[in-house]
């Protein structure tokens, strides 16, 4: 067991080191990426950035184009229409089930998530980003997970899209991130409430913001090229 520790930490650094350069558009949509060129930017063996390749187009950040080619992926617009429209469907359900359903455990991980969120908006330093992606990703499979239907949860692995939300997330204003963090105690205020038609309008109204957010920063983008 002692001897995976040592792959195990660097293939989780070469998938931090990696999703944070896609993130922040250090490697750009689009743009090519090759195991030997990864290996020596992180300084690591081609072993550790295979598996965080490997993980990184499980969760969207990367596409394989055949063979051993991989890209940046990149967002069609409607596609990512296509993924908000069906997170607010199944995401507004998942937040009426759970405001039935929760345990008191669940509501409580809700509730630190939201406060992890609020404590760092708005993020000052790539830390403070890093918490609110991971703590934002966390809340959203929790609320599914609370939400008891393994029907449900099969469908959002197929509609939830690490790689769209975390890249859109990067963009928002700092208006617009006080704006989510709010949402999002608001959301956890609802489930705690046992409030079905409150948790699910809130979800629905914080993932419509979302997508208006990520609307205009491609619009803004378009017009800086």
């Amino acid at each position: 067991m002692a001897s995976d520790s040592p792959k195990l930490a660097a293939a989780e650094l070469a998938y931090r080191r990696i999703r944070s350069d896609i993130v922040s558009g250090v490697l750009a949509e689009g743009e090519r990426l090759t195991e030997e060129r990864l290996s020596g930017d992180l300084g690591l063996s081609r072993t550790p950035v295979r598996e965080a390749i490997r993980r990184l187009t499980l969760e969207g950040f990367i596409t394989r184009q055949g063979g051993y080619t991989t890209q940046v992926a990149r967002f069609p617009e409607d596609e990512m229409e296509q993924a908000f429209h069906l997170r607010q469907m199944l995401e507004g359900y998942a937040a009426e089930r759970a405001a039935r359903l929760a345990t008191r455990a669940d509501i409580d991980e809700i509730r630190r998530l939201s406060d992890v969120i609020a404590a760092n908006t708005p993020p000052r330093n790539p830390e403070a980003y890093q918490a609110i992606s991971e703590a934002n990703e966390a809340f959203h499979r929790k609320i599914v997970e609370a939400a008891r239907s393994p029907r449900l949860t099969a469908l959002m692995s197929m509609a939830f899209d690490v790689g769209m939300v975390v890249r859109t997330y990067r963009r928002y204003s700092e208006t617009e991130l006080r704006r989510s963090a709010g949402h999002h105690r608001e959301i956890s205020d609802a489930i705690a409430a046992r409030a079905p038609e409150w948790a699910g309008a809130a979800m629905r109204t914080h993932i419509r913001a979302a997508q208006s957010a990520a609307r205009k920063a491609d619009v803004v983008a378009a017009a800086a090229q």
